[in-house]
This record gives structure tokens, C-alpha cells and sequence, in this order.
């Protein structure tokens, strides 16, 4: 090859990487290489995905990445017809997540015109750590997106927020976040009860809150954020109310 079809080659595979879109599937990249040629963890990535309030073909994979974990990533199946725990089903699809209250939590946004199983991995501590399958339901049961929630302020600065189910009532756990209005995440608990009061984890089964946080103010607003989320780990329900204790 002579020098100026090496430099031509190599100007064509930069531009190529550069062009890559969020649609891309990465080639020879089913989950099960990954899953072979390192030590997992299964069960151990808190992970979920909702519809989108804007766009029926859009989707939102959230997960929480515990401090340290590194190189997260998104894989999905060619569809919903498949063995879900079968890791040759997933192909890693090359899409960045982004921020969620501030980066405490991350997300993938995705556009997908049909349902399908969702693994999201990351590295801890040398090992591959797998959320359970996701089951995308974006067509047949779209996320409920409202505001109803009831809040009691009797106790002084630890508002006992209430809510119902939506139009699916196969919540299996809720999961609760209070935020200050810079979304910056102060409490994120877990309960299967359809109540919490912050800041009490009498009922909490499962508490990704950071130490102890700060005790509310009066005079200053917050947000209130409930997922409702199926066995499959969809996202039936999605309430977000700001609020002033």
C-alpha cells in the first residue's frame, strides 16, 4: 500500500468512529464475550427503565452506579421473544449515559420502535456486576406520567408522602427521592408500602441515601420523585411534585 492510500485508509476509519451513532451496535459484542472473560456479580445493579413523557418511541434505562463503578454500559435484545437470561441474546448498543439528579444516578436515553430485554453492566472492585433483565413495555403498558401524590405536613420538616397506583397495578417496590430544587438528590429510598416519610426508613427496604441528609427547610422548596416499578423492572408509574414543607 503506498503512503497515500495508508493516509486515505486511516483518514476513512477516524471519519467512520466519528460518524457513530447512538443506534450503533457494536460488532462481536454479545454480553456473553464480557460475561465469559471476567467474575460477575448478578443481581447486584439497581437498574429500571421508563417511557419517555414526549415521545412514545423513546425509552430511559436509569441505573444507580455505586461510588467506583466504572465503564457503564447499555445491552438490549433484538427483540421480546427470547430467553431473557440467555447472554448471547444481548448486543451492547454504543450510547453514553448521561446525568440524573446531578449524576447521582445515571441514564440511557434510547429510541426503540419495538419492546425488548435490557442488561445494564458496570466494572466494581474487578468484577462485572449485571442488573437483572429490564423488560421494555414503552407500547403495551406506556409509563403514567402525573403529579398526584398526597403530602401531609404534620411533623415539622418530615412530610409523609402518600400515592395510589396508576392504570398498572403491578408495582412490585417504589422508589422515592427527595430532591432540593437544584435536583441535587438529598434521600433515595425503597419501600413496598405506598408511603415514606422523609426522613424515617422504619419501612425502607433498600436505602441508596448517602449518610444522613440534611433536614429540610421551611422556607425553601423541594421535588418529590416516585417510581412505580413492575417484577420486570419497568417504570408503571412516574410522579414528580415540587413541594414546600
Amino acid at each position: 500500500m503506498s503512503k497515500v492510500n495508508y493516509i486515505v485508509c486511516v483518514l476513512c476509519c477516524i471519519l467512520c468512529g466519528c460518524n457513530s451513532d447512538e443506534n450503533t451496535i457494536e460488532l462481536n459484542s454479545s454480553l456473553s464475550e464480557l460475561v465469559d472473560s471476567n467474575e460477575i456479580e448478578i443481581d447486584n445493579v439497581i437498574a429500571c427503565a421508563s417511557g419517555s413523557a414526549s415521545d412514545d418511541d423513546v425509552i430511559i434505562a436509569y441505573v444507580y452506579p455505586r461510588p467506583g463503578a466504572t465503564d457503564i454500559r447499555y445491552y438490549e435484545t433484538s427483540g421480546i421473544d427470547v430467553d431473557k437470561n440467555d447472554y448471547n441474546s444481548y448486543q451492547r448498543i454504543l450510547i453514553e449515559s448521561t446525568d440524573f439528579f446531578n449524576g447521582y444516578l445515571r441514564k440511557f436515553t434510547r429510541n426503540v420502535d419495538e419492546e425488548k430485554w435490557v442488561i445494564i453492566t458496570f466494572f466494581e472492585e474487578g468484577k462485572l456486576h449485571l442488573s437483572n433483565p429490564i423488560r421494555l413495555k414503552h407500547k403495551t403498558s406506556p409509563t403514567e406520567f402525573t403529579d398526584q401524590v398526597n403530602i401531609d405536613f404534620t411533623t415539622a420538616n418530615m412530610p409523609v408522602f402518600t400515592w395510589q397506583d396508576g392504570m398498572f397495578d403491578d408495582n412490585a417496590i417504589y422508589f422515592q427521592v427527595v430532591s432540593d430544587i437544584d435536583n441535587e438528590l438529598l434521600s433515595g429510598t425503597y419501600t413496598f408500602e405506598k408511603q415514606f416519610q422523609y426522613y424515617k426508613t422504619e419501612n425502607v427496604v433498600l436505602n441508596i441515601t448517602m449518610g444522613i441528609p440534611p433536614q429540610l427547610d421551611t422556607m425553601s422548596s423541594y421535588n418529590f420523585t416516585l417510581m412505580g416499578v413492575s417484577e420486570d423492572n419497568w417504570v408503571n408509574l412516574l410522579i414528580q411534585k415540587e413541594f414546600q414543607p
